[in-house]
Formats: structure tokens, sequence, C-alpha cells
């Protein structure tokens, strides 16, 4: 059963924008459309790994602001003629409140669970320029 934590609101994200969260599986951004829906992925451009939060939102894509390669919001593929894909994270919003659960991690790496665990189920957003260092237990 996935571990969902609270990383924010709604309102802490503008129109078309970012914010980003680190945990430790690395750096998740979250967006936010035009239309108030809420995707993550984790914070790397397949291409260069340049830093999607970063990039321009438009429609459920978002363009990396290194090279122009855009990255579907919900799948984390880039669209064609690119080719390669960016993890996704689950991500919901609930009463204008967002909440995101890692995928578990692939065998061998880490703790494997995808838990956000010790973090009193609360992991501030930050912008995408800002650094935030949480250390502790699972992140």
């Amino acid at each position: 059963m996935p571990e969902w934590i609270k990383v924010g609101t709604l309102s802490d994200i503008p129109r078309l924008g970012a914010r980003t969260v680190d945990t430790h599986q690395g750096q998740v951004a979250v967006f936010r459309t035009n239309e108030d829906e809420v995707f993550a992925l984790f914070n790397k451009c397949p291409h260069k790994g340049g830093p999607l939060s970063e990039g321009i939102v438009s429609g459920k894509v978002v363009v990396c602001p290194l090279h122009n390669w855009t990255i579907d919001l919900v799948s984390g593929e880039a669209t064609a003629p690119d080719e390669g894909c960016t993890r996704p994270v689950a991500a919901r919003l609930v009463e204008g409140e967002i909440y995101l659960s890692l995928p578990p991690l692939p065998e061998g790496e880490g703790r494997g669970e995808g838990e956000l665990s010790g973090h009193r189920n609360h992991l501030p957003l930050t912008r995408p320029s800002a650094t935030l260092s949480l250390k502790g237990e699972g992140i």
C-alpha cells in the first residue's frame, strides 16, 4: 500500500509553475497546470539532466529549460521525435492539499519501498532555484 505524504497546498505553486521536494530518491518537481491539476516527476530531463522544475508548463507537458525537450507530465516520457523518460511520481490533490507517493526503488537501490518516513507526514515545497536539505531516516 503506498504511503502518501503531504508536501504543500495548491496555492504554494503558481499556475503553470513548479516547486521541488528533496527526497531520499532525489529531487521531485511538483507541477501545477492552468486547470489546477497537479503532477510530479523526478526533476531531471532524460536528455541531459536539466532541471524540469525550471521549465515552461503548457497543458500537460513541461519544456526543459536546457534544450527544449518536451516531457509529458503524466508519463514522464519525452515527446517525439525525442526519446527518453523521467520517472513520474504519484500525486494527488485532496481539498487543496498536495500529496505524493514515491515509487519503489529498483531492486538493489536503497530502501526499495518508496517510503517518505521520518518527517511527520509533511515535506515542504521549495522554489525550484532554492536548495532544501532534508536529512533523516527515509529521506
